[in-house]
């Protein structure tokens, strides 16, 4: 990240000097939020639709089953009707986003430099002082109960396969409650598993026994693996659409994970390639299957990773800062691997299909 950062809130542009990190406005607003960004030097946003669509459904799963979750008072339960249908919720934070991206965007765009793109973090946070005085949830009265802020910052994107660019891994902690949705209390939450990471690892994944890994605290995990052990096949990921011998793994959405909408992507771009991909947690205790591993979510699109780290004794870690773990350690050695480089180049094919571009956000308003 770069030092341009630009929020808008209640109405106003706040510029660098006045915008908080996101960490900061994360921290210190409930809501549901989705982060994204802009590709194509800043002219398109980055799988916009899918992203407001997750916004839509994390603010509809909020408001009927953890509404303290989503509303600035925490004197709130059940405030929402079930007639509120995810069709309202997408149409009025769509509406509302968009228009609060058409003040802020102008401005960001002005202060970036040509080789930057834009991080793009929407919260969205539920009124309960205006829901009180509605009976009836239609559009226009839940457009009067959200609260929208968008936090724009320059960004610039790493670069795919450059050697000793990879992420260092480490499991740490347990599963996210509500996964199903996405809400910016997980970010104090996950401050608590900050004691965990050794000083090299660049991201925290999360598993409930220290073996299946769910995903990581920003991130949604691979791996490519063998589906059986065979001397005989070590040579034979590269023939993959031939002999099939290995799969992609990720956890389910029913293990408790989030959403992500590159997760999503990369599901889609392994089916629509031959890529065989199974939704079940990869398994540590399985590690000498595993080839090839990568993260994902919407700045950094895919990553490989260099290596992965579990606590040697599961049971006692979350009593316990990094020093005084003994660690199991898993490296993959020459950067990203063949399928991982595979799935990384139609990820960014599928990115131009589906890209945004920000002009639409003016032809909406002007048509």
């Amino acid at each position: 990240m770069s030092g341009s950062r630009f929020l808008f809130s209640n109405g106003m542009v706040s510029h660098a000097s006045d915008a908080p990190s996101v960490k900061v406005l994360l921290e210190t607003h409930p809501g549901a939020y989705t982060t994204s960004r802009t590709h194509n030097n800043a002219s398109c946003l980055l799988f916009w639709e899918r992203h407001m669509k997750r916004l839509s459904e994390s603010i509809r799963i909020l408001s009927s089953s953890a509404p303290q979750l989503l509303f600035k008072s925490h004197k709130t339960s059940n405030l929402l009707p079930s007639s509120v249908s995810l069709p309202i919720w997408q149409s009025m934070a769509q509406m509302l986003v968009n228009d609060s991206l058409r003040k802020v965007l102008p401005i960001a765009l002005k202060h970036r430099s040509d080789h930057e793109e834009l991080a793009i973090t929407t919260l969205v946070s539920g009124n309960s002082e205006e829901l009180r005085a509605y009976e009836i949830m239609d559009e226009e009265n839940v457009s009067k109960v959200l609260d929208v802020n968008v936090h724009v910052e320059t960004y610039i994107p790493p670069v795919f396969g450059i050697p000793g660019n990879g992420a260092h891994l480490a499991v740490v902690g347990c599963g996210r409650d509500v996964a199903a949705a996405k809400y910016s209390d997980w970010v104090r939450v996950r401050k608590s598993l900050e004691k965990l990471r050794p000083p090299s690892v660049t991201e925290l994944l999360l598993s409930n026994d220290g073996d299946k890994i769910l995903e990581g605290c920003v991130t949604n995990f691979f791996v490519v693996c063998y589906k059986e052990w065979d001397a005989n096949n070590a040579n034979s990921l590269t023939d993959f659409g031939n002999i099939y011998p290995f799969e992609v793994q990720t956890a389910p959405i029913s293990d408790g994970v989030l959403t992500g909408t590159i997760r999503q992507v990369v599901i889609e771009v392994c089916k629509n390639n031959g890529i065989p991909v199974r939704e079940v947690a990869p398994s540590w205790s399985e590690l000498e299957l595993w080839q090839e591993a990568f993260i994902t979510n919407s700045l950094r699109l895919l990553q490989h990773v260099d290596s992965i780290q579990v606590p040697i004794e599961w049971q006692s870690v979350h009593s316990k800062t990094w020093k005084d773990v003994s660690w199991e350690r898993k490296e993959f050695q020459g950067g990203p691997g063949m399928i991982t480089t595979i799935i990384q180049e139609q990820i960014m094919d599928k990115a131009t299909l589906e890209g945004y571009p920000i002009s639409n956000l003016y032809e909406v308003i002007e048509g």
